[in-house]
């Protein structure tokens, strides 16, 4: 926790702008606790409770740029590494808006430092992706640049994304929908490793502290079972709390 403290600290020194014009502070934050961190359907701290949190720095022309940390355990737990506790994503990209159809285009690098096994594979990633939004419905495409989360040479792979996000009202409750495929390419890729996944949400505003609950699942095989036997791509409910400042 107090590594990830200082790493959040530090990229805020490094993103630290003077303010817009307007007064607001390009910078902002987040920090929050949740009972198993699902990415893409699949669980990265093996079902169990994960804290997280992250800095952005968010320019008036539509350039952003950020970092983000949690807690992880997957790569011990399937026996990659000896000691890689953190997950720490870096990304930039622009931001824009075309009549009623917004865009965001972007860099996106998962960085998982530790001690790996002899022979191993490094989780260290690359992406780029490209997203479009109109009315509450967003379509994304994710694009692999290399090794992606240990496998090999999966230069490539792509992640393609459907989400849906719908405001009750003045209630402050927020539902959500989303359906992903992620398709493994690559002459060393087991084809196992591709699947789909699916997540329906709900969240609520409690003065500025978001709390949401997920349920996720995919149609993953054995390829994300991990040493202990758990099925890391199963049927899964998360919750969660988020406080943004």
């Amino acid at each position: 926790m107090f590594k990830k403290t200082l790493i959040v600290a530090a990229l805020a020194s490094t993103f630290a702008m003077p303010a817009m014009a307007d007064g607001a502070s390009p910078l902002s934050f987040n920090a929050s606790l949740t009972s198993n961190y699902v990415y893409r359907g699949i669980s990265q701290s093996g079902a169990k409770p994960a804290i997280q949190g992250g800095v952005d720095y968010a320019h008036a022309s539509g350039f952003y740029a950020g970092a983000w940390a949690s807690t992880i355990s997957w790569l011990k737990d399937f026996g990659v590494a000896s000691s890689v506790p953190v997950e720490i994503d870096t990304y930039a990209g622009y931001k824009g808006a075309m009549d009623a159809v917004s865009y965001d285009v972007g860099f996106l690098r998962y960085n998982y430092p530790g001690t790996y096994n002899a022979g191993a594979t490094k989780a260290d990633s690359n992406e780029i992706y490209g997203a479009v939004t109109y009315n509450i419905v967003t379509a994304k495409l994710s694009y692999s640049l290399g090794d992606l989360f240990g496998v090999a040479d999966a230069g490539g792979t792509t992640y393609f994304e459907l989400n849906a996000s719908y405001p009750l009202g003045d209630s402050g409750v927020t539902l959500g929908g989303h359906y992903g495929k992620q398709t493994y390419s690559g002459t060393l890729v087991d084809t196992a490793a591709s699947y789909a996944d699916y997540k329906l949400s709900a969240s609520k505003d409690f003065s500025g502290f978001v709390l949401s609950g997920a349920l996720s699942g995919t149609n993953a095989d054995t390829f994300y079972t991990d040493l202990n036997g758990k099925e890391l791509g199963k049927t899964a409910i998360a919750l969660s709390v988020t406080r943004a400042f």
